[in-house]
């Protein structure tokens, strides 16, 4: 009898503690539809590292609301993160059915090219409101919370979040502080081989440096060139209207 009343009094407790969890992260995401994300985890990551390392720890960063960023550098990141991004609704399974079969073929490979599959709207949720990691607790919050944007945000909002906090740089953090780092311009000025080379930075902002671009930037930014062109360039961005 005691062995069942303690089993009642934790069930208790733990749907108390699942219901409280939806409540708040419900409401975390509801602010958010309206307030910018003040900091992510990784910002404070870098800022720690920066701190301990001696150095400054004063991060670049600017917010610019959707309608102030080049549509070229939207459709840059969607041909080169996230083609499916006005379509699917938080997931692409054929992307992730490709990766699978891309990395299986790669596991008996000794230099492995691993290949992802996550959306622009999973990596807002990981950004956002996660921590980095790979654990399994880790990507299960990863899949919940990009329900629970792509519920309560637009695609719109989506995409202004994500070109805001994504790290773009050694403690630069959003596409303005990176264009005007980079290109000595405001994003909403950017043309389409700017935002090209600038989308091959988010995959790792520390190794890709724009200012020096490598031989694999620049092949790699005709390929997002050509493929903005294929999405029939700025007049995709309707779809997400």
């Amino acid at each position: 009898m005691a062995e069942q009343s303690i089993g009642r009094k934790l069930g208790y407790w733990a749907l108390k503690a699942g219901a409280w969890f939806f409540i708040l992260s419900f409401l975390w995401a509801v602010l958010y539809i309206g307030v910018n994300p003040p900091v992510t985890s990784i910002m404070l990551k870098r800022k720690i590292a920066a701190w301990q390392a001696g150095e400054p720890a004063m991060l670049k960063r600017q917010w610019l609301g959707y309608e102030d960023i080049s549509p070229y550098m939207i459709l840059a990141v969607i041909a080169t993160e996230d083609q499916n991004f006005p379509f699917h609704k938080g997931f692409d399974f054929k992307a992730i059915s490709q990766a699978i079969e891309h990395n299986q073929k790669q596991a008996t490979k000794k230099r492995k090219r691993i290949k992802g599959a996550s959306t622009i709207s999973q990596q807002v949720a990981k950004n956002v409101f996660l921590w980095e990691g790979r654990s399994w607790l880790r990507k299960g919050l990863e899949v919940y919370f990009t329900f629970l944007i792509e519920a309560l945000w637009s695609k719109k909002r989506i995409m202004e979040v994500y070109l805001n906090v994504a790290e773009t740089g050694n403690k630069i953090f959003g596409v303005q502080a990176a264009a005007q780092t980079y290109f000595g311009k405001p994003a909403t000025q950017l043309n389409m081989e700017q935002s090209a080379l600038l989308a091959t930075v988010l995959p790792n902002p520390h190794k890709n440096n724009p200012a020096r671009p490598s031989q694999y930037m620049l092949n790699r930014k005709m390929w997002a060139v050509r493929q903005m062109q294929m999405l029939g360039g700025k007049n995709f961005l309707q779809a997400l209207e």
